[in-house]
């Protein structure tokens, strides 16, 4: 009789990937690619990379292929014309929304890295469908009408941010009825520093793109990246811990572990502390969250202990990495704050990366931001979308001003 670990009792799960030419995307498709017999690619969208996705729908044969724009989509539906390709090509917000809550699809892959992918993971989540979520500034801008989502249409939950997803796993199961009747004391939300933790203050002024985006530990985007050398990809995780696991702000600790080895950790009343450890690889995440409440080979070197010799934890600056503090601060005025940090941090980035501001005006900007549009309530997503198109303008004209090159 077919069992619960029998192959032949298991359904094979389409999951819509948001998002799939990103680091994330190509790791989750790797993650696919090796268990054939559990997971299909439904449907695989991605923003401008036609080459990239033409190249994976031939190798995925997904049922759908999205892209941003109009006329890229045109382009690629035109080369599956000429292979063959029975792949259905779609554009726009509005097919990433209808790809994510389609009754065919089991489970989606946020990995849209920001705001762009809010809208069709609260499709998935109204939906409630099994949600694996990457992107972190979904909780980040919307989190409570996200959770809520979540919580009035039984979807399934699943953090595949390193960090959160070790929080995860280093939590009970029943972590719902609350952290403090857990026994939870305190989360460790590790930080591996980025690449200037010990650069001198001095020195950061001159700070190039190439330079904030080669992470010590991680392939990841540029944008992600940049975020990780100024900490506010941490500042964000700390507010989608909030919102994951219903952590209090000071109940979120930060601390700096440059091997990225611990990937977080749960402090309990008692004095022990709970962590998942791993090569920093994002499809251990990305298996787990996939095969959730089993686990699957996901094509990771085991950890050798024996080759880490030694693990070092540092307190962060916050002198350094002023934006840090700044998402503590937007997460305890709460309201549209965090949306319009995020918005800005997002236009800040984009500068930089072209050339438009320098490294250390990345914060300054985010600062100048928050004092000039007050929150107000996260009422609707349409207060959200509202707080963050008029964040994006104010910085916007900020950047064209020169207010911080």
């Amino acid at each position: 009789m077919a069992g619960l670990f029998d192959p032949v009792s298991i359904k094979v799960q389409s999951i819509t990937v948001l998002g799939s030419t990103g680091s994330i995307g190509l790791s989750t498709l790797d993650v696919i690619r090796r268990h054939p017999d559990r997971y299909r690619a439904f449907a695989l969208c991605a923003h401008s990379q036609v080459d990239k996705l033409y190249e994976q729908c031939l190798e995925f044969q997904p049922s759908f292929a999205v892209l941003r724009d109009a006329k890229l989509a045109a382009q690629l539906a035109e080369r599956f014309v000429a292979v063959g390709l029975k792949t259905e090509v779609r554009h726009g917000i509005e097919a990433l929304v209808e790809l994510s809550s389609l009754s065919e699809v089991d489970a989606v892959m946020a990995a849209i890295v920001g705001a762009a992918g809010l809208e069709p993971t609260l499709a998935a989540a109204k939906a409630g469908k099994k949600i694996m979520l990457a992107n972190k500034e979904v909780l980040v801008m919307a989190g409570e009408l996200f959770m809520r989502a979540v919580r009035e249409h039984g979807a399934t939950l699943l953090p595949v941010d390193s960090e959160h997803n070790a929080i995860f796993q280093s939590l009970p199961g029943d972590f719902s009825r609350g952290l403090n009747q857990c026994g939870v004391q305190k989360i460790l939300l590790t930080a591996s520093g980025g690449p200037f933790r010990n650069t001198p203050l001095v020195d950061l002024a001159g700070v190039t793109p190439e330079q904030a985006c080669a992470h010590p530990n991680w392939v990841m985007g540029r944008k992600i990246s940049v975020d990780s050398a100024t900490m506010m990809n941490k500042g964000l995780e700390v507010i989608e811990a909030h919102w994951l696991f219903n952590a209090p702000p000071e109940m979120i600790q930060v601390v700096v572990h440059p091997q990225s080895v611990i990937h977080s950790a749960v402090q309990y009343v008692d004095g022990s502390v709970l962590a998942q450890m791993g090569n920093p690889d994002m499809r251990t995440p990305i298996a787990f969250s996939m095969a959730w409440p089993e686990r699957i080979a996901a094509g990771v070197e085991p950890l050798d202990l024996f080759k880490i010799a030694h693990l070092d934890f540092v307190a962060p600056d916050f002198e350094r990495f002023r934006c840090l503090q700044l998402a503590y601060d937007v997460l305890r005025e709460g309201g549209t704050a965090p949306a319009i940090l995020n918005a800005a941090n997002e236009v800040a980035v984009a500068a930089f990366l072209d050339g438009h501001l320098p490294f250390l005006g990345i914060a300054k900007l985010d600062e100048a931001v928050l004092q000039a549009l007050p929150a107000g309530p996260e009422g609707s997503l349409a207060d959200v979308l509202a707080a963050d198109s008029e964040a994006r303008r104010i910085a916007g004209k900020m950047v064209q001003e020169r207010c911080f090159a």
